[in-house]
């Protein structure tokens, strides 16, 4: 089992940054990506980015290309989610995701890729 930690949500006003940790636990050798997700109250979780745990490789909704960055810290098991530019409409909760699925039918975009979730943070971008 993984166990995930998100940290780092809060208020920020619109042009500003934030910058969002999860932090993974247990058997994270198991983990092949990790991604982060968002959710407004009454709407679907979308994929905002993903981050490929052997290549390091990242991948990002077109909503946030070029505002938002994922890293990797491997020493302490966290992955970062940077946001800057933020805009009222990325207010929302956002949600760190693993995925330790050796097959998947389907796009890592999907949150059916993911078994494993962290609890959440709010993420709330004033006008």
């Amino acid at each position: 089992q993984v166990q995930l930690v998100e940290s780092g949500g809060g208020l920020v006003q619109a042009g500003g940054s934030l910058r969002l940790s999860c932090s993974a636990s247990g058997h994270t050798s198991s983990v092949y990506r990790v991604a982060w997700f968002r959710q407004d109250p009454g709407k679907e979780r979308e994929f905002v980015g993903s981050i490929h745990y052997t290549w390091n490789t990242t991948d990002y909704a077109d909503s946030v290309l070029g505002r938002f960055t994922i890293s990797r810290d491997n020493a302490k098991n966290t992955v970062y989610l940077q946001m800057n530019i933020l805009k009222p409409e990325d207010t929302a909760v956002y949600f760190c995701a693993a995925s330790s699925k050796s097959f998947f039918d389907g796009t890592h975009r999907s949150r059916l890729y993911y078994n494993h979730w962290g609890q959440g943070t709010q993420v709330t971008v004033s006008s």
